[in-house]
């Protein structure tokens, strides 16, 4: 059994951290239709069941894990979810190849697991959270102004 996916934080934290973000309606949280492009590598494509379109590539995805020691991780290190890892500055930087799922694995009605080629598997996207992080410019926008 993982400890990954687990985190504890205090009353207040919870407080504080509930208090910003805004209940979204259910028809933004309810996918009509869910694409995932697992042999061409190329990503997950959502239709929202109030219009709107979200697309994200897979290593968008794995870098948005909303795992415990993921999110911690991009906390500290000031990244908004799907923003990559700062790179080592070397004088020979090594290949890495881009995150691609192994598997891909529904959650109840509410969410997506997928298992990553570099073997992480703890982050559930579920389908409210990858509505917050919806990738296309006027999301990604309004989530900067929220950080601000």
């Amino acid at each position: 059994m993982s400890h990954e996916g687990i985190r504890i934080v205090s009353a207040e934290q919870a407080r504080r951290e509930s208090a910003h973000e805004d209940r979204l309606p259910d028809n933004a949280i309810t996918p009509a239709k869910v694409r995932v492009h697992k042999t061409e590598g190329t990503g997950v494509e959502i239709d929202w069941k109030d219009g709107h379109r979200s697309v994200w590539t897979f290593p968008w995805l794995r870098d948005a894990c909303p795992c415990a020691t993921c999110h911690e991780e991009r906390e500290r290190n000031d990244r908004l979810p799907g923003e990559p890892k700062p790179k080592p500055q070397s004088l020979l930087p090594m290949y890495e190849a881009p995150a691609r799922p192994v598997e891909v694995t529904p959650v109840g009605k509410y969410a997506i697991k997928f298992k990553w080629s570099d073997g992480h598997e703890a982050g559930i996207y579920s389908w409210e959270f990858l509505r917050r992080v919806c990738s296309c410019d006027p999301c990604q926008a309004k989530l900067r102004a929220s950080r601000s």
